[in-house]
């Protein structure tokens, strides 16, 4: 690519995904921004000041810019790159008062207009990637955004609304017939070769051995999640892995997350408000045990990620629309409204190499006791869903956009 158009297109999507984080956190007030509900979950703040310190720190100094923070950023902002400095204690950084919302806001302006002078000079492909790089890392921090607020709003009594939305429209929509589809299996490529932009983990293009399955061509519903609740589900410890009915146990789960019992059915806390759950609309904030004993229930299982990936014909997920579809649209995309917990672990591939330098602790280094999930959600910024991307995230979690689609043994 001729490098003005190179440092064009950088800087116009660095502005625009820039500008997309400030749009996130436009409704939350100055409070809203500095509170951690859980230690999981990270303050709106740090969001933006972290995102802002991965550009410094791997944008910018690099190319020899310095002076844009006071020395401490480096410890408050740095998430877990060990091999750039120590690191403030993750569970305690809602505890940052300090800097304040404007001084965050004042920090991210400095940095932007630094990266837009730089990008208007010679960019080599190395800085060009490492830029790339950043703007994806935001992109998934936009997500976490969305389901940490989701999550701190959710602590609060008073049932606060995020974004209010006229549009959503009141009444279930009909459900189709829960449809399969067949693959015969056999020897098939994954994994991402293309040279436009992937993460690391999504490597190298690899050759798996399928048997037959199907697959299924819809998300499992509230109304069909709502059956095997209805059925006792929580309370059969023969459709659990034992960790996952010690979890269930242990913490009290009778149904989703945000859902509620009330005097008349199940309401669901959403980015919009509280509302009734909705039969037709995907299941989602269920963990990898609920959705792996909701598979056992119904006869079926989970897929892996290398079925899901040959299952998925579609290149790219239709746009989600930001911030208005963040609570739980019907799609008739395989990617779908919920990221789909498959039954595999998250594990290097095959000839598998982590980037040089700090930026090989993106992925590599949590490649232990999580599960991959594949697609994207109604959260995920347009544009960032891939058939080969692998989320991944430890069995219990459930605060994330995560739902279930089911697969089966064929013959």
């Amino acid at each position: 690519m001729n490098g003005q158009v190179l440092r064009e297109r950088l800087a116009n999507d660095f502005e625009r995904v820039r500008a997309q984080t400030e749009a996130l956190v436009a409704p939350l007030s100055a409070e809203d921004q500095c509170v951690q509900s859980m230690p999981d979950a990270s303050p709106s703040k740090w969001h933006r000041a972290h995102t802002t310190w991965f550009f410094e720190t791997f944008v910018l100094r690099p190319a020899g810019v310095e002076g844009l923070s006071p020395e401490p950023y480096a410890i408050l902002f740095n998430s877990y790159y060990n091999a750039v400095g120590e690191q403030y204690d993750r569970p305690s950084r809602g505890l940052l008062t300090r800097p304040s919302h404007d001084e965050v806001t004042a920090y991210r302006q400095r940095v932007d207009e630094s990266v837009l002078e730089l990008l208007r000079a010679e960019v080599d492909d190395r800085l060009a990637g490492r830029i790339e790089v950043g703007l994806h890392h935001e992109q998934q921090h936009q997500e976490l955004l969305l389901t940490d607020i989701k999550h701190l709003l959710s602590c609060n009594p008073l049932d606060p609304v995020y974004s209010r939305d006229a549009s959503l429209k009141g009444d279930d929509a009909s459900v189709p017939a829960m449809r399969w589809s067949g693959h015969e299996g056999g020897i098939a490529r994954i994994g991402c070769g293309l040279p436009s932009f992937h993460f690391d983990n999504e490597g190298p293009v690899h050759e798996v051995l399928l048997q037959p399955f199907e697959i299924a061509q819809r998300l499992v519903t509230n109304g069909e999640y709502l059956e095997f609740i209805e059925d006792g589900g929580y309370e059969r410890p023969e459709l659990w892995l034992s960790v996952g009915y010690d979890t269930v146990k242990s913490r009290a789960w009778g149904a989703p997350q945000y859902w509620r019992k009330e005097h008349d059915g199940w309401s669901q806390l959403t980015l919009h408000g509280r509302r009734r759950v909705r039969d037709a609309e995907p299941v989602v904030h269920v963990s990898f045990y609920e959705a792996d004993a909701y598979a056992r229930w119904s006869g079926a299982r989970l897929p892996t990620e290398q079925e899901w990936e040959v299952a998925t014909s579609e290149p790219e997920p239709a746009p989600l629309g930001g911030r208005a579809a963040a609570v739980h649209p019907s799609s008739p995309s395989p990617y779908g409204a919920a990221w789909q917990w498959t039954r595999s672990s998250y594990s290097a591939y095959p000839g598998y190499r982590p980037a040089e330098g700090a930026l090989g602790e993106y992925n590599g280094k949590f490649m232990c006791n999580q599960y991959v999930l594949r697609g994207s959600s109604c959260a995920t910024p347009t544009g960032h869903a891939r058939r080969s991307y692998r989320n991944f995230f430890p069995p219990e979690a459930r605060w994330q956009f995560s739902g279930i689609r089911l697969a089966r043994d064929q013959g």
